[in-house]
């Protein structure tokens, strides 16, 4: 949608090809009370400039709420907060000296202004050497299996640097939702000329010989001189046949692992924190993000949010478990969260997956980030695993965009022929 907007503000003949009937991709909600509420949980942070700038010249400055609601862990059994230096400092399950190392470490992932010296370097040893072998333990090993699962030990440094230095402690949330601001970029994008075909599955994509390229949906083919796939790599490669063994090798092999919450509607708070890291063994989700800790109940018509998640294998049984199943088989681990819970506080519950929602980023992950420009002339990828070493988001996908819109203005047909993007 970012990029859409850019090339139609620019004067290009866009062509949007969206499955969902909706824009907003994996950040895209659905209807609470009043309220848009994401499928999976969202908020910014106040060092992604790029989405707030975006925020701004949508007008949607106003909606923009800023808070510190707080992050903390599940540990030994208890809540212990965890998003500043002070509560660090404080953080009981580790020793005075286990601390002390872990803030240093923590200080220099902040100030090291690029992840590039930690290339070639997995997190768990870089976390073990610097913070400790407790610090490690009890705090990153299992955040890091939880979200990599049996490949917790072969992610790279790099990414670990990003989730700590890009971070702010005050989050940012669109009041209404953030499907405010793809509506927003929808909206811009028609305004300027451009064609949004929500609903709309793209099945496939082959460059004729006259040089132009056809873009095939179950209503039929329509033909452009260029063509951007938003989708992960190893869909475009399935897509477009025509493209190289050696570029599917190389750019379309790599892992990823599908996302998957679970939502319940409560009819009053279930904790006291917004973000809460699962690191006890044998809980059935990783992390328990209590949206109405933020954001107020009164937004959703009274609700108390909160979502559970999960980052899986895409052929885990989970994605194929009904929304009851789950809530059946979460319940007694909330209770362990919290002792009074009873089933009838929960008045509604959605659960929802999407697949290669998140890059597996192992050490040699650099060498596997495919350039916007294919082997296939006229066709272009952009998606999530080129954002390395930052982590897949709002923010990183709208500054994607911009770098992807540059390239393509100052390219000789820039002012040609018709565009198509597939998402």
């Amino acid at each position: 949608m970012a990029l859409a907007r850019r090339l139609a503000h620019a004067g290009q003949h866009v062509t949007l090809f969206e499955r969902e009937p909706q824009p907003g991709g994996l950040a895209a909600g659905f209807r609470v009370g009043d309220a848009w509420l994401e499928h999976f949980y969202h908020h910014i942070f106040r060092s992604d400039r790029v989405v707030i700038r975006t925020i701004e010249e949508l007008g949607l400055r106003s909606r923009l709420l800023w808070g510190n609601p707080p992050t903390s862990v599940l540990t030994g059994g208890s809540i212990h907060r965890l998003d500043s230096a002070a509560s660090l400092l404080r953080f009981t399950p580790l020793s005075l000296i286990d601390r002390l190392r872990t803030a240093a470490a923590v200080a220099y992932l902040k100030l090291e202004p690029s992840g590039t010296r930690l290339e070639g370097e997995r997190a768990g040893r870089w976390l073990r050497r610097w913070m400790g072998e407790a610090s490690y333990r009890t705090i990153w090993q299992p955040l890091l299996a939880g979200k990599f699962g049996v490949l917790a030990e072969e992610i790279g440094a790099p990414w670990f640097w990003a989730r700590v230095h890009d971070r702010s402690s005050a989050l940012g949330y669109l009041r209404g939702g953030f499907q405010a601001l793809y509506e927003g970029l929808a909206a811009d994008t028609t305004n300027h000329g451009g064609r949004l075909r929500f609903g709309v599955e793209v099945t496939g994509i082959a460059r004729g010989p006259a040089g132009d390229i056809t873009v095939a949906t179950a209503g039929g083919a329509e033909r452009f001189d260029r063509v951007i796939s938003t989708l992960p790599t190893r869909v475009t490669g399935r897509l477009a046949p025509q493209l190289p063994a050696w570029y599917r090798d190389r750019f379309a092999s790599g892992t990823s692992y599908g996302a998957h919450c679970l939502i319940l509607a409560l009819d009053r708070p279930l904790t006291g924190t917004y973000w809460l890291n699962i690191s006890d063994q044998g809980y059935p989700f990783m992390v328990l993000v209590e949206h109405t800790n933020f954001l107020p109940a009164a937004d959703y018509g009274g609700r108390h949010l909160l979502y559970l998640g999960n980052y899986r294998p895409m052929n885990d049984p989970i994605y194929a478990a009904d929304t009851s199943t789950l809530l059946a088989e979460y319940l007694p681990f909330l209770a362990r969260i919290n002792p009074a819970i009873q089933a009838r506080w929960v008045t509604d519950a959605w659960s929802f997956h999407a697949p290669f929602a998140q890059p597996i980023v192992t050490v040699d992950y650099r060498q596997q980030i495919p350039p916007f420009r294919t082997p296939l002339p006229g066709l272009f990828v952009a998606n999530m695993y080129q954002v390395y070493p930052h982590d897949r988001g709002q923010n990183y996908s709208i500054a994607l965009a911009e770098r992807l819109a540059r390239l393509l203005l100052a390219t000789p047909r820039a002012a040609d022929g018709p565009l198509a993007l597939t998402a």
